[in-house]
């Protein structure tokens, strides 16, 4: 290598090195005293974009983790309020057991007071979780946690949406329930079922009970309870069993009643007409009928309006009133039997007053557990409350009897309560399994931050063992160059030893 004045080429190399010396020293303090290998985007593009998006979905999946356990406490009191609701169930069925025997010598009102006062009960607690009609829970629950490949994958539903998961006393069917004395018997029926060695609708004969009803998830409807005879007849018992095989699901219990003759208990509304092809060792009388005598009814006039013909010939307002509230009603004079109930039970069913056809399906009956007033504002030989009845301004309301046996009502709504039993215990089985579904998630979710995290330490992060070595061979380094540039900038003076010669 020539010797040069003009350039110094070996201290530039002995800068150079030592400019590159002392950015390494100070790249490894920066990541020691930072703890991150990255700490700019220059440090590792690649790898800081890849350590950002796990990092996101730390932050994603962390918050994830907090919503299943908000989600997870939600249930949690929920499921105490179906244990409580499920101990009140508890208490009805033995409320109902004790009417139920004819052995029984108090006071069945009594019963029934407090038979009601815990249908509220389980209503009130109903709201207070979430699961009544339109309530907050009541609904398909959706928890986002996050970490999934797509995005349905991050999240966790808990159905407990519609009525097949409402625990109020509607929801769980007990809502038109009663333990008091009742039962109603078929007005002109003379056949006794409690006859020795009698036998029923032989030849294989058949007989049809009608029945107008209420239910709280369908509304107004019309069923049939048909029972099917044998050739050598059926017995007594053999005939309640058909008709509680067909009736039960509605809320009505057929039994014996003190005079031999069948009777229709329960706290559902309803009416009720038989007719038999058959009248030779029938159940009850043909053409026999009746209301449920066990609940408050008004009956309209009943003079002749088919299902199909509109209500004539004037318009007509109905005003009930009960210790549940008001409820008013506009009919039109263009309205059908059946859509004028339909109009009467979208506004009084929240006051627990149903209006049914009447047995003949001609007219309307207005039936509730409890008290209630209705009145009319229609003129005189106009509208539903017509003819037959007191024209406008208050309507004859007959308060409840128990026309024959006392336990109808009561057998009735152990039959209601066992049912309401089993919906409650579907509705635990979803919480329950809501509740595992979300521990399972929760579980998942604090994996995936471990190894996201993990994987994002190993990206990111510095490791301390390797940039202090990487410290002290710069520090060493940088010593050297400033050593090394300090004997490159001498050499030009050796070129004075050559001029003084």
């Amino acid at each position: 290598m020539s010797i040069s004045l003009q350039t110094n080429v070996t201290g530039l190399v002995a800068e150079q090195n030592l400019t590159i010396n002392n950015a390494n020293e100070s790249q490894a303090i920066t990541r020691l005293t930072s703890g991150y290998r990255i700490n700019s985007s220059a440090d590792d593009a690649a790898g800081l974009a890849v350590a950002n998006g796990l990092r996101s979905s730390v932050s994603e999946i962390s918050q994830g983790v907090r919503n299943a356990n908000d989600g997870l406490s939600a249930l949690q009191i929920i499921d105490g309020g179906l244990n409580n609701i499920s101990q009140i169930l508890d208490r009805l069925k033995t409320l109902a057991t004790q009417s139920a025997s004819t052995t029984f010598t108090g006071d069945r009102n009594t019963l029934n007071n407090e038979f009601q006062s815990l249908l509220g009960e389980i209503t009130q607690q109903a709201s207070n979780i979430g699961l009544v009609g339109g309530g907050k829970f009541n609904v398909l629950n959706t928890v986002y946690i996050g970490g999934g490949n797509v995005q349905a994958n991050s999240q966790v539903n808990i159905d407990l949406s519609g009525t097949q998961n409402q625990v109020d006393a509607a929801g769980l069917g007990l809502s038109q329930a009663t333990v008091a004395a009742g039962g109603t018997d078929l007005l002109n029926n003379t056949v006794r079922l409690d006859a020795p060695g009698a036998t029923f609708l032989s030849a294989s004969a058949t007989q049809t009970f009608t029945f107008n009803l209420y239910q709280s998830a369908g509304g107004a409807q019309q069923v049939t309870a048909t029972v099917i005879g044998s050739a050598a007849g059926l017995t007594e018992d053999q005939v309640l069993t058909q008709l509680n095989g067909s009736l039960n699901q509605y809320g009505i219990q057929a039994s014996l009643g003190s005079s031999g003759q069948l009777e229709f208990g329960g706290g559902t509304a309803f009416t009720v007409k038989t007719t038999t092809a058959d009248a030779t060792d029938e159940i009850a009388t043909t053409g026999s009928e009746n209301i449920n005598a066990g609940l408050y009814s008004a009956a309209s006039d009943s003079s002749g309006i088919a299902s199909a013909a509109p209500l004539v010939p004037a318009n007509e307002t109905l005003t009930f009133q009960n210790g549940q509230g008001t409820a008013t009603v506009s009919l039109a004079n263009t309205d059908t039997l059946d859509a004028a109930i339909a109009k009467i039970n979208a506004q009084t069913a929240k006051v627990g007053v149903y209006a049914v056809k009447d047995y003949q399906g001609t007219g309307i009956t207005l039936q509730s557990a409890a008290s209630f007033t209705v009145a009319t504002t229609a003129g005189a030989g106009t509208g539903v409350f017509g003819v037959g009845n007191a024209g406008p301004g208050q309507q004859t309301v007959v308060a409840p009897s128990s026309t024959s046996g006392t336990t109808g009502n009561a057998l009735a709504a152990i039959t209601a309560i066992t049912d309401a039993v089993s919906t409650l215990g579907q509705v635990q089985g979803r919480v329950g399994a809501g509740e595992n579904k979300l521990n399972y998630a929760i579980g998942l979710a604090n994996s995936q931050i471990a190894n996201f995290s993990g994987a994002e330490s190993h990206i990111r992060d510095a490791d301390v063992a390797t940039e202090a070595s990487n410290l002290t061979k710069s520090q060493v380094l940088s010593q050297a160059s400033v050593s090394a540039l300090a004997q490159a900038n001498a050499l030009p003076q050796q070129v004075l030893k050559l001029l003084q010669q």
